[in-house]
């Protein structure tokens, strides 16, 4: 498969679809809740072992990182689907409220200089 770049809206697209022709309809929110918990543990399983104290353990070997963030991603997309965020917009805002807060907030930090 050619790597390809997709914008959120895109992304946002393609799962709906996916889920419309072969995932046959959206599990509930409060179940796609606990599946986005699952995933994020997941990815904290792998991240524990590769940068933190924790060491590997066989049954270890079968996750992937990238996948896991994929696994994220994935789910949170379809909880946006469902309840009608558009992640691009809510994306964008984020980013404008995260700057006009923390403007000068981390330059100022001590423990990041």
């Amino acid at each position: 498969m050619d790597k390809q770049n997709i914008t959120i809206v895109e992304a946002q697209q393609m799962v709906d679809h996916w889920i419309k022709t072969v995932g046959v309809r959206y599990f509930s929110e409060l179940t796609n809740m606990a599946i986005l918990t699952e995933e994020v543990g997941e990815l904290a399983r792998i991240i524990a072992r590769k940068y933190g104290d924790q060491s590997f353990k066989k049954s270890d070997e079968q996750y992937n990182m990238a996948d896991e963030m994929a696994d994220v991603l994935w789910v949170l997309i379809c909880l946006a689907n469902q309840t009608g965020v558009d992640l691009n917009e809510a994306f964008l805002k984020n980013i404008e409220k995260k700057t006009l807060r923390d403007i000068d907030r981390h330059r100022n930090n001590e423990k990041l200089i």
